[in-house]
């Protein structure tokens, strides 16, 4: 099955779990013109070895980008060499994945340190707040060209120019009561909280460039951090996931969705 995104799409966090497995679908399902810029933090590691021979299965259509979120330079660097292989195309689709979670699940208060709020919050807010800021001229190149006509009227689509927040269920102020008992996670749920801000605040400020901004939890997945109870497969939350951007307009900017494509309360 293809999904309805297209041109230049970037996936940070992508040597593995949900990220390796967007990159997959992505280079599977769009049409051949389409390019992924696959960014990990060592390309080169071990850890990136899956990405690196799927990388080889899709000649010519991803690209391995060197990219440490809690770096400003690396962002910036890493921008720089997006810039120069699209050119005035711009780029249609930047997919925030990257995050950490520490202390391990379920990270409780007395064992949350100071070191583990900032570097979670440094890591799952401000580096994917920079990397918008930089990528935003990439991205007005691209919703410059686009027609909208192709969205059937709608100004705003992952097809033409838009971010994808990755968040979580565990991000709503409104559950916490439910979610709270069973993984407490401080840095975490506070992080994404934050990046649920950062979403409304980037689609306000960004509409008047015809930029989607959305946030989307991916289900509870069985990833390296959600553990080998979570009841969904990387595969099939990845292609809820890529069918609900395939779907995003004007209206579903600024909100917060899971891979289904049901809203859920701030």
């Amino acid at each position: 099955m293809s999904v309805k995104l297209e041109g230049n799409i970037l996936v940070t966090g992508s040597n593995r779990g949900l990220g390796l497995e967007l990159v997959k679908q992505l280079a599977e399902k769009t049409r051949q013109e389409a390019h992924i810029y696959a960014c990990c933090r060592d390309p080169e590691g071990t850890r990136a070895e899956a990405l690196r021979k799927l990388t080889a299965q899709y000649p010519g259509k991803i690209t391995m980008i060197k990219l440490d979120m809690l770096d400003e330079d690396s962002i910036l660097t890493a921008v720089q060499a997006v810039s120069k292989q699209v050119g005035a195309v711009g780029l249609n689709l930047l997919i925030n994945n990257a995050a950490i979670n520490t202390p391990a699940s379920p990270a409780p208060l007395s064992a949350t340190r100071k070191k583990d709020m900032m570097e979670v919050y440094e890591t799952n807010v401000v580096g994917p707040f920079l990397l918008a800021k930089m990528c935003l001229p990439l991205l007005q190149k691209a919703a410059e060209r686009h027609s909208p006509e192709k969205d059937m009227g709608d100004k705003m689509s992952c097809r033409r120019s838009a971010i994808i927040n990755v968040s979580t269920l565990i991000s709503s102020i409104e559950k916490c009561p439910e979610t709270f008992p069973v993984a407490q996670m401080y840095p975490y749920r506070t992080s994404k909280a934050a990046l649920n801000m950062l979403t409304r605040c980037q689609a306000e400020d960004f509409k008047i460039y015809n930029i989607l901004v959305t946030a989307i939890h991916p289900g509870w997945v069985r990833t390296e951090m959600g553990g080998e109870e979570a009841p969904l497969t990387t595969q099939d939350s990845v292609d809820g996931m890529l069918g609900v951007m395939s779907s995003l307009c004007n209206k579903d900017s600024g909100m917060l969705l899971d891979w289904e494509g049901n809203s859920i309360p701030w």
